[in-house]
């Protein structure tokens, strides 16, 4: 190794920049072939480093967000699903919404991609440095129910309103009691103007009054929620029923138990 090389070495590793150190003989075999300027070379270079650094941290933050699965935008079949504009779900991935401070909504019978978008979007932000906190209705309730237990709540909401993207998932699919219902519309009320949602559910915005169990609750936590917010609204089949045959399965003669 010359003296050159093995100073940049040093200065590498003391600036912690590997991906870098790993770039820089190809970056600069190809700076001299082209003839690159100086200010070219050290935007490529430098330019790996970063990339590299948030690639890293952004796998971290999806690690953090605790996803079900692993979506992408790219995977979604929009020529399944087209109840939804691709242009609309193409711009809330640009995140915009986010420095909004907004909320994004998708409403749609079970399977139709709700969870699917709320993912792929919430990686997304993720990939782009931002940190994200998943998780179903269900679980966010059980969640605040032990803070609250523990005499934490406070504590705990507060944490959670310095997150840029939380999730509810699954608004709907089993009924809130009263505590459950307070506890819920705490978590969107301190969330109101400071941060983003995303929330999905399989029931109109008419059918909350029997989720929350009370009308005025309900009508309370759709007008946070919806107050800057862009509603997606799914239907159709089940997202995941795709490609299969209803019609074979449905026409089928049952099987005869004898």
């Amino acid at each position: 190794m010359t003296r050159t090389a093995s100073e940049l070495a040093h200065l590498f590793r003391a600036l912690k920049a590997p991906a870098a150190a790993r770039a820089l003989p190809a970056l600069a075999d190809r700076a001299r072939e082209e003839g690159w300027s100086y200010e070219r070379f050290a935007e490529a270079l430098l330019g790996t480093e970063v990339s590299a650094r948030d690639s890293h941290g952004g796998e971290g933050r999806i690690k953090a967000a605790r996803f079900p699965a692993r979506k992408t935008l790219e995977e979604f079949d929009f020529t399944f699903q087209r109840s939804v504009k691709k242009t609309v779900v193409e711009h809330l991935g640009q995140l915009d919404f986010l420095h909004a401070r907004s909320n994004i909504i998708a409403l749609g019978p079970p399977g139709t991609g709700k969870t699917h978008l709320a993912i792929a979007i919430s990686i997304r932000a993720c990939l782009a440095g931002q940190r994200v906190q998943f998780a179903t209705a269900t679980q966010w309730v059980a969640r605040l129910s032990e803070a609250k237990r523990q005499g934490t709540l406070e504590a705990e909401l507060k944490r959670l309103s310095f997150i840029p993207l939380i999730v509810v998932d699954e608004i709907g699919y089993i009924p809130f009691d009263p505590e459950a219902a307070n506890l819920m519309f705490s978590l969107v009320s301190n969330r109101y103007e400071r941060a983003s949602m995303i929330v999905t559910s399989n029931k109109p915005f008419s059918k909350w009054g029997e989720i929350f169990g009370d009308d005025m609750a309900a009508t309370a936590m759709i007008d946070r929620l919806i107050h800057h917010s862009e509603i997606l609204s799914l239907k159709g089949d089940s997202y995941r029923l795709r490609g299969k045959d209803l019609d074979t399965r449905i026409g089928a003669k049952p099987v005869e138990i004898t």
